[in-house]
């Protein structure tokens, strides 16, 4: 077992361990005296390991309920939480209660959220169950919803008490949403792991992807901790995300994956940068053979300017601009806000097709 301690506001621990899953029970009741646990799973998770995470809660003392939503990044909706919300209150959830997160990226996002707000704070512990979620959105307490204008545009910085990675439920993901977690680990090999960047180039990650979690998982804690509230250093997680978050809008949230995305949106910002200076040459060639290599998008029907078009409203915007994450090198990144007059002469070219 692999153990990373979170020093934040309210620390915690990350168990990093094959079949952890089936001994959750155990690891919760460690850290939460709680009587009822909540479960909150999708239509996709929730049938293949809602049982095995209920069982040993159960066996751990909780009285349990399960909470299934219909899969898919179009429910990440304040409709949604309101049914979670219902759903707490018929089954007695108080605020010495627990929820427990079970799943993919939306599921953390959400149940997080609906543990913040709801009776205005209540323990909750991540179980992530993709790659995306647990080498990233799983750590770190970002929580919230979209809205038909944007991504995560509603939410609160609410940590975990606990965070439990089973790598054995990477085995029943489709090779699709594998990948779609790739894109999240390219981004920390760009910004601060040339290691990590270069043996996701020589290796297959699926052989390496303990390690690959760990050190993914390790980058996100150490920024973090130095910048809880994400009001400094943590905008370098957003590298990517950006144009990553405007082409999900551009395309309706279907598609194209958040990771896909993501990774999409860095390869198109730092051929920019690489055109202007900024950027080593030959560094965008290398990250669109890593996109290839995992078979994620190296283009867009979308011109730049509808891209930029869509940036407006992103929840990274500060006063009359927005911060960019720019790569020197890969494995070397550093923030640069551009204001709102300035962006159309930065951003020169006319279109951005791959």
């Amino acid at each position: 077992m692999k153990t990373i301690d979170v020093r934040t506001g309210r620390p915690y621990q990350i168990y990093i361990e094959h079949g952890i899953i089936h001994h959750a029970g155990t690891y919760i009741r460690m850290v939460s005296a709680a009587v009822r646990a909540v479960i909150v799973s999708d239509s996709n998770v929730a049938p293949i390991y809602a049982d095995a995470v209920e069982n040993s809660l159960n066996e751990s003392g909780f009285e349990t309920s399960v909470f299934t939503f219909e899969a898919g990044e179009e429910r990440k909706r304040l409709s949604t939480i309101e049914k979670m919300y219902e759903h707490f209150y018929e089954h007695n959830i108080t605020r010495t209660d627990l929820i427990v997160a079970l799943g993919g990226g939306v599921t953390g996002d959400m149940a997080g959220f609906a543990a913040a707000s709801y009776l205005r704070g209540i323990d909750f512990v991540q179980i992530p169950t993709s790659l995306l979620s647990q080498v990233d959105s799983s750590v770190g307490g970002k929580t919230g919803v979209d809205l038909p204008t944007g991504k995560n545009l509603v939410g609160a910085f609410w940590q975990p008490i606990l965070v439990l990675i089973d790598p054995d439920t990477l085995q029943t993901l489709p090779k699709k949403f594998f990948n779609d977690g790739m894109g999240e680990v390219i981004k920390y090999g760009c910004i601060r792991n040339r290691n990590l960047f270069e043996r996701i180039e020589q290796e297959n990650a699926a052989d390496i992807v303990d390690d690959i979690i760990f050190e993914s998982v390790s980058i996100k804690r150490d920024v973090v901790e130095h910048d809880e509230r994400d009001t400094g250093e943590r905008a370098i997680l957003n590298f990517g995300h950006t144009f990553g978050h405007a082409l999900e809008k551009l395309n309706h949230y279907s598609g194209i994956t958040h990771g896909e995305a993501v990774a999409l949106g860095a390869l198109i910002l730092t051929e920019i940068t690489e055109e202007k200076g900024i950027t080593e040459k030959g560094t965008s060639q290398r990250i669109r053979s890593l996109l290839k290599k995992y078979d994620m998008p190296t283009e867009t029907e979308f011109s730049l300017s509808e891209i930029l078009q869509a940036t407006r409203g992103d929840k990274k915007s500060s006063g009359n601009g927005l911060s960019f994450i720019f790569l020197r090198e890969i494995g070397t990144c550093f923030i640069n806000k551009i204001s709102t007059d300035k962006m159309k002469d930065f951003f020169t070219p006319s279109d951005i097709t791959g």
